[in-house]
């Protein structure tokens, strides 16, 4: 059986980290769900700048969308959607046989609404509504001014996936808006089958720290992160609040492993989906990694409950000088501002491309 199959059979999604129309088009998709057990995927501003700049694939629908005045963000917006929802009504399966657990695809807002509280709700009802599919997440970034436009989406209805997260108090503030925004519906007598993931960013951890520590503590710290935060995960759902929104139509907010491609070359190009296995969890793999990890990937075992020695871990890399509040605030800013410079890069891949059809047409 193959290592993808048995963490399936485990209890985690696997999801992939990438959307080209030449996935959809050439049926690479589909055979990652028959052959790979994929069951939803993630994309990004990044993602998408290298989809539509480096394939033809997009042309005809951006000259099509051209002609029709669109540009810019618009225009983008409109090739991703057609994108996501082919690639949500290929999930449509798992969705229904999981009664919406699992088979979600999720689309992120324009970077620059990061700190932008409510353009951000705005404009995710606005998305949400427009892709008219179960299983499409708006991401909304785990910022400071993110966290309220979490708390209102989810009042509101929109199913968010929080990107950008890097750390434990990151994640609580993820945790703490999804229970606020099912707090206000089950007060205003509305369903409380809303969902969310909380994607915790792992591997930017060890690239971050990797020519400051020992080579004994090197490729550590994101997996003791991954591990502290599905301690507090768990302990969440045991919590008398959580379990109160449960008992009222609630589901939980499921806790996702993302950035978990190996940056390190010397290091295992399946580390981190070896050792983060652990039921009721998604973790969402770059391509490449996924292909590795069903080759000659292992599972040998779970989390633990407790999350296991994630803080000896931390504590040595305290020890070493790393400031770890700092380094998780300096992530979670790097990120976002990556993630916008990624987003100038796909508008400006969109207007050149758009140059050379007119030319040419």
């Amino acid at each position: 059986m193959k290592a993808t199959q048995q963490l399936h059979d485990l209890g985690q999604s696997l999801w992939l980290d990438n959307i080209t129309r030449d996935l959809l088009n050439s049926g690479t998709l589909q055979r990652y769900i028959d052959d790979l057990s994929v069951t939803g995927l993630t994309s990004n501003p990044t993602i998408f700048e290298h989809a539509i700049s480096k394939s033809s694939s997009y042309d005809t629908d951006v000259s099509r969308l051209n002609t029709d005045g669109k540009a810019g963000e618009e225009l983008f917006f409109e090739l991703a959607l057609q994108d996501l929802t082919r690639a949500a009504d290929l999930f449509a399966g798992a969705h229904e046989r999981t009664s919406g657990v699992d088979g979600w695809v999720s689309l992120e807002l324009s970077p620059l609404l990061a700190y932008d509280t409510a353009k951000s709700v705005e404009a995710a009802k606005r998305l949400h509504d427009k892709a008219n599919r179960p299983n499409l997440f708006i991401k909304i970034p785990g910022t400071k001014e993110g966290v309220p436009a979490i708390e209102k989406s989810i009042a509101d209805g929109v199913p968010i996936n929080v990107t950008l997260l890097f750390s434990l108090d990151q994640y609580k503030a993820s945790a703490e808006a999804y229970l606020r925004g099912l707090e206000q519906r089950l007060a205003a007598g509305l369903s409380l089958d809303v969902r969310s993931v909380a994607s915790v960013f792992l591997s930017r951890w060890d690239g971050a720290t990797m020519d400051k520590v020992p080579e004994t503590l090197k490729n550590k710290l994101g997996i003791a992160i991954g591990q502290q935060v599905y301690k507090a995960y768990r302990d969440m759902l045991e919590s008398d609040r959580w379990q109160r929104l449960e008992n009222a139509g609630a589901r939980p907010q499921r806790l996702l492993f993302a950035s978990t491609g190996t940056k390190d070359p010397k290091a295992s190009d399946v580390l981190y989906i070896n050792a983060l296995a652990a039921p009721n969890t998604i973790n969402t793999i770059p391509e490449k990694t996924l292909i590795a990890f069903g080759d000659h990937g292992t599972v040998s075992g779970a989390i633990p409950r407790s999350g296991g020695d994630f803080e000896q871990v931390l504590h040595d890399f305290r020890s070493a000088g790393i400031d770890l509040d700092k380094l998780a605030a300096d992530l979670q800013s790097g990120g976002a501002k990556a993630f916008e410079e990624s987003w100038g890069q796909l508008l400006k891949a969109i207007d050149e491309k758009s140059k050379v059809l007119q030319s040419t047409t």
